[in-house]
């Protein structure tokens, strides 16, 4: 029961619970409680809003590889902070092997990327080396039926 309210959460955060019990078979109070105790039990670690970025002006989206000099804890966590500390990077993984990073950015156009880049992404701590690519389509896996 509780990956059938899991999956419909991951579709739609917003949905009311009256809804949600409808959907995956039980009365409201049940699905009060699951979901209460899949917040309280960490599962459930927030919601968040899906954002049309181009009504934003931020038509621009980027993918930096980036791999660092030495990975250090400390020289991974300086990376990390200064990652968080620029509002541009919408997303970040740190991956095993090669790169060591996969940076996604958002910006409204090319000039605005190369500031970006320039006073930046080039001073970040510890980098050995980026490479960047333009995205070509976002894909939301989730209108994909």
């Amino acid at each position: 029961m509780d990956n059938k309210i899991i999956a419909i959460l991951r579709k739609n955060g917003r949905i009311s619970l009256t809804e949600l019990a409808e959907k995956v078979g039980i009365s409201l109070s049940p699905v009060q409680r699951r979901v209460k105790a899949l917040e309280e039990n960490g599962t459930i670690l927030g919601y968040r809003t899906d954002i049309d970025n181009a009504h934003l002006g931020l038509n621009f989206s980027i993918m930096l590889f980036v791999n660092l000099k030495e990975t250090t804890q400390d020289n991974i966590l300086a990376f990390e902070n200064a990652l968080a500390t620029i509002d541009e990077i919408v997303e970040a993984v740190r991956l095993f092997g090669e790169p060591d990073y996969l940076v996604k950015i958002l910006t409204q156009d090319l000039a605005s990327y190369q500031k970006l880049y320039d006073t930046q992404l080039s001073s970040l701590p510890n980098v050995q080396k980026i490479t960047s690519t333009l995205v070509m389509k976002d894909i939301q896996l989730n209108n994909i039926n």
